[in-house]
């Protein structure tokens, strides 16, 4: 069986989860979110995250002792056998790919902004059709020569949100504000719709439980840095939705393509300080690009290694790269980009079905294997089990039902086509000898 390559430490790892999950969601969809729920985008982003926090538990316990690649894909194919696994990890690649062209579309939007270039279908597609095609080059150098760009960036994104909060805030401790009010100008139902819209933002962790494989000592440094990159992400979430709500009107900054720089022109007029937060989202939306191709390309690597796909996307590199899937998920992700011309807001649902569907799984699968493997050596356990799976299974389903009809309609299509590719690619290679069942 074909292995990567050990290259990261604690901190690498939690580097790409950071990476990850520090995105479009913060720099872009917070506009869009706020128009949606207006100032209670702000319980939007807790209930998104504490929905998140729940599978990210049981994502740290299972990665603590299943530690090869694939993630999601390899604790449901342990839980529930071959072809549940197999769902789980076509969905998975697919959100890889569909989340990537999203936040291509946030960085084709910053960039057009920062470049004073106009904001036209045709400009922004050129843009987030060209970026991946540049990252996917990179990332088939070699995980190491990826995770140190994306150190660089995941540093500059974090200084810079962390700029935003510290001046906006105290803006509004010298000011104070009225744009916190009314606060559920939409209702409940709108925060909820917010929630479902922000997920998107929170999501990035699991890509360290895919790359485990990559990770030194990832029984102990996986669960570690599922947790730390989780918890850095959501302070800082926090601090930027309510500096965010507070400068500017929701209804503003709802149709803002920029809405922090837009509000943290309110605080300032320093022409570094706003120029420094613009170009910090290119850097945000860049290293999730990254993390993404490194996250999609390593399920179908998986899924490949284990038969369920054919075994020439198994093959690695001297580099100790899976150079066809890198190769197959960065041409796909900008092929999804023209397809769409460049709906943000539809991706992005589409995204956040997939990642509930993946999230619930995780979830049972913690809880199977808590029964079918009791006695097993785990060095994170979820504290007050079975509480955080169970409440975060039901989140999931109950979140899902805030998701636009048309997202979970790809969804389940998406679902159908891989049933077709899994039925008739297992039938093929099943009487053919040396090739084993996939377990």
């Amino acid at each position: 069986m074909p292995e990567l390559k050990r290259s990261l430490g604690l901190w690498g790892a939690a580097s790409v989860g950071i990476g990850a999950i520090i995105g479009t969601g913060i720099f872009v969809l917070i506009g869009v979110a706020a128009g949606t729920a207006g100032p209670a985008v702000i319980l939007s982003f807790v209930v998104a995250g504490l929905i998140a926090l729940l599978t990210g538990l049981s994502a740290a316990e299972l990665s603590s002792f299943i530690t090869e690649s694939g993630g999601s894909y390899i604790y449901t194919t342990r839980a529930f056998g071959l072809f549940p696994g197999f769902v789980i990890g076509w969905m998975k690649a697919f959100d890889y790919i569909v989340g990537a062209s999203a936040v291509a579309i946030g960085f084709a939007s910053y960039f057009a902004y920062f470049f004073h270039l106009p904001q036209t279908t045709v400009t922004l597609t050129a843009i987030a059709t060209a970026w991946p095609v540049v990252l996917t080059l990179l990332n088939l150098r070699g995980i190491r020569e990826a995770s140190g760009t994306n150190n660089v960036l995941v540093a500059l994104k974090v200084l810079a949100l962390l700029v935003f909060i510290l001046v906006g805030g105290q803006y509004l401790l010298a000011h104070g504000s009225t744009n916190y009010q009314p606060f559920f100008p939409t209702g409940i139902s709108g925060m909820l719709s917010g929630a479902a819209l922000i997920f998107f933002a929170f999501i990035g962790f699991n890509t360290v439980a895919v790359i485990s494989e990559e990770i030194r000592d990832p029984a102990r440094n996986v669960p570690r840095a599922i947790l730390l990159a989780f918890g850095i992400c959501t302070a800082l979430y926090l601090g930027v939705s309510v500096v965010a709500v507070g400068l500017v009107n929701w209804q503003v900054l709802g149709t803002s393509a920029a809405p922090l720089e837009l509000a943290l022109s309110v605080a300032t007029d320093n022409l570094f300080i706003l120029g420094f937060v613009a170009i910090a989202a290119l850097f945000a939306t860049t290293s999730v690009i990254m993390a993404s191709i490194l996250g999609g390309s390593r399920a179908l690597f998986a899924m490949a290694r284990r038969h369920v796909l054919p075994g020439t996307f198994a093959r690695i590199s001297d580099r100790g790269i899976p150079i066809l899937t890198v190769l197959i998920t960065g041409i796909a992700i900008s092929a999804i980009v023209l397809f769409t011309a460049g709906n943000l807001e539809w991706l992005a649902s589409v995204f956040n079905f997939g990642t509930l569907v993946t999230f619930f799984f995780i979830n049972l699968s913690l809880l199977r294997l808590r029964q079918t493997m009791p006695d097993t050596q785990r060095s994170f356990r979820v504290p007050l089990y079975p509480a955080p799976p169970l409440v975060g299974a039901a989140s999931c389903i109950l979140l899902s039902f805030y998701l636009s009809r048309n997202a979970i309609i790809v969804g389940f299509a998406w679902i159908a086509i891989g049933t077709l590719v899994y039925v008739i690619y297992r039938k093929r290679i099943r009487d053919v000898p040396g090739v084993p069942d996939g377990e």
